[in-house]
């Protein structure tokens, strides 16, 4: 069927260069002279690894999940070990401890050395470096039940579990939520906040900052490290009252109750605290459908003095390298989520300046795959 959706002309040529190329790219005997000729061959074979990379992808997660439930890493993490000790460790027999070491060794995940032993990979290691990873990567189990039907979930006629693990995320009225309703996605976030907050604070401008408020802060976790690197900054953290309960215990803990005060409410209901001169949002955007964002940075703004600033920090789409990420991987696990999407530093420019924010701007990141920030003014 053809579409009536009116075009400009650079999008006709567009779409009829794509049109030619596409009926060349899938016909079989230009398939068979691209793998036979010695120029192109190397591209047909990329070509065919990365479409089998997109079919396979689902195994290659559960590889990576089984690793993490059995704790391989943590087992390989003083050196190598024999399939034997693994297996016994682990609860496999040996056939299949071999299976998954091997199947992971493909993964960069272990290394196989020789006499029936296994070490770390380079992608074992690295996870092993970042405390929060294991804890996310066991939380991707309800994602990937969400997923087993991804129509049901396009046509709106799944009950993803996601949505019931973010408790705010489906309830009228967040505020009300009890502790238990918190506690899961609370710990979670916490746990992964920790490499999240060191790129936030390698690029964020705080020097010169007095008074700092982190809107939808969890448990504290990106406020403790702020703590630590900007002594003489005023911290305060925003969140549900269940939420905060939790915070004001942690932070209590920590030793730092006469660093950081704890506000309890609900960003979509009531005001936020003002007296700081900055505002951070970390991983709250991205959460949220369009109204609510445009709320939110609304209330943000009167919140702040003149001269104060905002700070998102976020995965965003369109990110240099990860483009899969943002809209392949957020867009898919928001959705099941309930509500919220990926969006481009364009778009989140455009919401700052339409809720009175000036200059808003990119700031580079160490790994922008993880996460980008954007600054404005107030």
């Amino acid at each position: 069927m053809k579409d009536p959706t009116p075009r400009d002309p650079s999008s006709v040529w567009r779409e009829r260069w794509l049109a030619l190329r596409n009926g060349v790219l899938a016909s079989p005997r230009f398939q068979r002279l691209a793998a036979a000729f010695p120029l192109t061959r190397p591209i047909a074979r990329a070509r065919t690894r990365a479409l089998f990379d997109i079919v396979a992808g689902f195994v290659y997660s559960q590889i990576l999940f089984a690793c993490v439930r059995l704790k391989v890493f943590d087992l390989l993490a003083d050196g190598p070990l024999s399939i034997a000790a693994i297996a016994a460790r682990t609860g496999l027999s040996e056939d299949a401890a071999r299976r998954l070491l091997a199947a992971a060794a493909t993964l960069d995940l272990t290394e196989p050395c020789g006499d029936d032993r296994f070490a770390l990979g380079r992608h074992g290691a690295a996870l092993r470096g970042n405390a929060g990873l294991p804890d996310m990567i066991e939380h991707h189990a309800l994602f990937y039940r969400d997923l087993a039907d991804p129509v049901a979930l396009l046509r709106g006629e799944a009950d993803p579990e996601l949505g019931r693990f973010w408790a705010y995320a489906g309830r009228g009225a967040p505020g009300a939520l009890p502790p238990e309703a918190v506690a899961s996605y609370s710990r979670l976030m916490a746990a992964t906040q920790g490499f999240i907050a060191d790129e936030v604070l390698a690029a964020a401008p705080l020097a010169g900052r007095r008074g700092l408020l982190d809107v939808g802060g969890g448990e504290g976790a990106f406020l403790t490290a702020v703590a630590a690197r900007h002594p003489g900054l005023s911290l305060m953290l925003f969140d549900l009252p269940a939420v905060a309960e939790r915070a004001r215990a942690n932070v209590l803990a920590a030793g730092l109750a006469d660093r950081i005060t704890i506000r309890a409410g609900d960003f979509r209901a009531d005001p936020l605290p003002e007296g700081a001169d900055t505002v951070s949002l970390v991983r709250v955007l991205h959460d949220h459908d369009e109204p609510t964002v445009r709320a939110l940075l609304a209330a943000v703004h009167r919140a702040l003095p003149a001269g104060g600033r905002v700070i998102v920090a976020e995965p965003m789409s369109g990110a240099p390298g990860a483009a899969p990420l943002g809209e392949a991987y957020f867009g898919f696990y928001l959705m099941a989520m309930g509500r919220g999407r990926p969006r481009t530093p364009e778009v989140l420019c455009a919401l700052l300046t339409a809720a009175g924010f000036h200059r808003p701007r990119l700031v580079t990141t160490r790994n922008p795959v993880l996460i980008q920030l954007i600054v404005a003014e107030a």
